[in-house]
């Protein structure tokens, strides 16, 4: 097992808080602070610990590393600085003379000067050769924060003054003072190239000319902001502000905006190239995204609670991130795994969406997210993230090219397939959008909303057509005529409204029902169309009329689901009470099979392409299958746990694949995503599952690696951090002795991984799941005492 990558570092888990961790410049070095005042030193080459410093009599509040890595520079609320060896671990200077707790420390670029910050009101300037203070910056009232230029040459400062000094570090004089701020500020930076500073206070920020001493721009929003590498960007980002933004400086306009933590960012850092950005928030995920194209990239999970700092590596290889769970994971920014971004929703999976033509299936969920998989082998290809609620409904385009969605947050979404791009985000309604689909020819996008409206919107635009108002309550569902020229909406009035695409006008309103219209589906020709209600009955009507040719009672509840069979001669309408499932002739109106069976509510029934089968999906995860022309049942097949959410129902959670072959997706409450194939022996049918999506977690519990070879020293840590008993052989056997295979190791891994469960030791991509502290107790046994082993 000497090159087996598992596509995970062990992480770091203490008993104290993180207060802050940074990398040293060349990334061999890596140090993390507790809140017992400790810094814990790492080599990054194999996540050894090298060193604790400690000496402090009271926490630390900052650290940074000098440029060249070799030394580490302390601050603490014992009110001293102190400089640290990197390679032997030891004190070399204490600095003593703030009266009170340290805010921040920082070296200059040439490293022979150290900046102190403290709650004093004094900035302290430290000569490292003379080992004494340089100078002392103070009477400027409480200074909240500083940073070297570029050259060193300057340092500036913010204080509560609300003005920024810039002051000459070899002079000791102030060269300039920058005025503008109305509240106090927070966070000053310098760019790359020094010219520019950027300052942040409580409403705005202000982009300086250094050298004029004047304000170039004012940008608002946010709370907190963040400087790219290249100095011509900033991010406005805030912990209560769902949404951050992206601003050019040169210009001082926006670029774009960012969504996908709900509950707003707390740390957020560019990679060293800048064209990648990490967040972290109080949801416990850190999100990698594509400065250039505002998508995110990656969802990493695995802490347990708030993420309070994330940071690259200087090469811009690896992530770290620092949570309040008392862990700090690193993360593999091509893998996107400390663990792997989740092969499955987080959430439950509301809607299924299947296209022929790139043999690809969609699944949204109520975790805010679409996933797009390949339909034969289930492989993920992207994660479409940017609502900012749950989505609700997706459709494929006639030509499979795009994706439309739609959710909580009033917005339709417009998606490019094969890049997993937003192309565009449709606005104008003004309350959740319900339902959403492509008309016949792909050229236009139909959306029902609980606004009581229905929108017409141009694909190739992204402007809306028309409005279509009429309604007078929620609407809940639309859909195309198959011949696209006319458009059919329904919802709570209890009325089905027919409308031209062209004008927007209302051709019929088809009344009747007496209450909610849960569902409508045009027939294949389009002649007729079909629609189910809270009043317990299904109507067929006559589009060209606009008259009721036939009424089916029968159902003992409401009725939740309409669908025609391929040919069109047949209905089937499923009751979310009854739990029954019952086929009609659409020419006499009789019922030919009333199908019983399900033990929970019915929620989705689909035709199978050629029409011989009947799926009906039941809301706690009861699936069954039935031959149309006997009524007979074939397969059942039961998840565990309840597939409903505060009331919502999942849409269809099911969706046939190809024509010629009888296969299937499911989606179920876990958030999983399955693949089934249906076969015929006889006169039997037979289901397999094909693949399946997981939680992106390898389990190793109790597997025994004790003969195992050529494990390197990460690879032994994540195997006993994961609860693999024994000690894997350091050296090689005598080759009389046995030696265990890989196949043999594999055999004793239970992986989830993959997405067919296969395990491949091989792929940098598997995740391992991690465990928590009290579950494994060989931490104190370890001479590292860093990772959970």
């Amino acid at each position: 097992m000497k090159d087996v990558q598992f596509g995970e570092l062990p992480f770091l888990k203490y008993d104290h808080k993180v207060v802050t961790c940074v990398y040293s410049p060349d990334g061999t070095s890596f140090a993390v602070v507790l809140s017992d005042g400790s810094t814990n030193v790492y080599a990054t080459s194999n996540w050894e610990k090298t060193w604790i410093l400690s000496g402090h009599e009271f926490g630390v509040t900052s650290i940074a590393y000098s440029p060249k890595g070799d030394r580490i520079v302390s601050g603490s609320k014992d009110s001293t600085v102190r400089v640290w060896d990197v390679a032997a671990g030891h004190c070399l200077y204490i600095f003593i003379g703030h009266t009170s707790e340290i805010r921040s420390v920082a070296y200059s670029p040439q490293g022979n000067v150290v900046a102190s910050r403290g709650s004093d009101g004094t900035v302290r300037l430290w000569d490292l050769e003379a080992a004494g203070c340089l100078s002392v910056i103070s009477g400027y009232g409480s200074i909240v924060d500083m940073a070297f230029s570029p050259n060193g040459d300057n340092i500036a400062f913010s204080s509560d003054d609300r003005r920024i000094r810039i002051w000459d570090v070899a002079s000791e004089e102030c060269r300039s003072i920058l005025i503008g701020h109305t509240s106090d500020i927070s966070t000053i930076a310098y760019s790359a190239q020094g010219d520019v500073l950027i300052s942040k206070d409580y409403d705005v920020v202000r982009v300086w000319d250094v050298e004029a001493g004047t304000c170039r721009h004012i940008m608002q929003g946010g709370d907190r902001v963040v400087l790219s590498p290249k100095g011509n960007q900033i991010t406005l980002h805030g912990r209560y502000t769902a949404k951050f933004e992206l601003w050019d400086i040169e210009t001082g306009s926006r670029i774009r905006r960012l969504s996908g933590h709900k509950w707003g960012t707390i740390s957020l850092a560019y990679s060293p190239q800048g064209d990648q950005i990490v967040s972290g928030g109080r949801e416990t995920e850190v999100r990698l995204w594509d400065v250039e194209t505002g998508e995110c990239r990656q969802i990493m999970t695995g802490h347990t609670n708030a993420v309070t700092m994330v940071l690259y590596s200087p090469k811009g290889d690896y992530i770290a991130s620092a949570s309040l769970d008392k862990t700090v994971r690193l993360w593999n920014v091509e893998s996107g795994s400390s663990r792997k971004i989740s092969k499955h929703h987080s959430g439950g999976v509301m809607n299924l969406k299947y296209s022929p033509k790139w043999n690809q299936v969609a699944s949204c969920s109520l975790d805010s997210t679409i996933q797009l998989w390949d339909a034969l082998t289930g492989v993920q290809s992207h994660t479409l993230t940017g609502h900012g609620g749950r989505v609700k409904t997706i459709s494929y385009s006639p030509q499979g090219g795009q994706l439309v969605s739609c959710g909580e947050d009033n917005t339709v979404r417009l998606w490019d397939v094969e890049s997993g791009a937003c192309l565009y985000t449709l606005t104008g309604h003004t309350k959740p959008v319900w339902e959403v689909t492509f008309s016949p020819r792909g050229d236009q996008i139909a959306s029902a909303s609980l606004d009581k409206t229905v929108r017409l919107w141009n694909v190739s635009t992204g402007e809306c057509q028309h409005m279509l108002i009429g309604h007078n309550d929620s609407v809940w569902v639309v859909t195309y005529s198959p011949q696209g020229n006319q458009v059919a909406s329904a919802g709570d009035d209890g009325t089905v409204r027919l409308w031209s695409v062209e004008t927007g006008d209302c051709q019929h309103s088809l009344t009747g029902h007496s209450e909610r219209i849960q569902k409508i589906e045009y027939s294949p020709n389009g002649n007729q169309i079909a629609s189910v209600s809270d009043d317990k009955t299904v109507r067929l009507w006559d589009v060209k009329t606009g008259m009721c040719s036939h009424i089916f009672i029968g159902h003992q509840d409401e009725v939740t689901r309409v669908v025609y069979s391929p040919r069109g001669h047949q209905v089937a309408s499923s009751s979310h009470e009854d739990k029954t499932v019952r086929l009609w002739n659409t020419e006499s109106g009789g019922c030919l099979h009333t199908l019983v069976g399900h033990r929970r509510s019915i929620n989705a029934i689909a035709y199978s392409p050629r029409g011989n089968l009947i799926a009906s999906w039941s809301n706690y995860g009861e699936a069954r299958l039935w031959d149309v022309k006997t009524g007979d049942c074939y397969w059942t097949l039961n998840h565990d746990g309840l597939i409903s959410f505060v009331g919502l129902y999942m849409s269809h959670p099911f969706v046939w694949m190809s024509a010629d072959i009888d296969s299937f997706i499911t989606g179920d409450g876990g958030g999983s995503v399955k693949g089934w194939e249906v076969t015929k022996e006889q006169d039997q049918y037979r289901v397999r599952m094909r693949w399946r999506s997981r939680n992106g977690q390898l389990t190793v519990m109790d597997a025994c690696v004790q003969d195992v070879q050529g494990l390197n020293d990460l690879n032994k840590r994540l195997l006993k951090q994961r609860g693999a008993t024994g000690e894997p052989s350091v050296r090689l056997r005598e080759a009389s002795k046995k030696v265990m295979t890989m196949a043999s190791v594999v055999s004793k891994l239970k992986s989830s991984s993959s997405n067919t469960e296969a395990l491949n030791p091989s792929l940098t991509t598997p995740a391992l799941s991690s465990k928590s502290h009290s579950e494994i107790k060989t931490e104190q046994a370890m001479d590292t005492g860093a990772f959970e082993n």
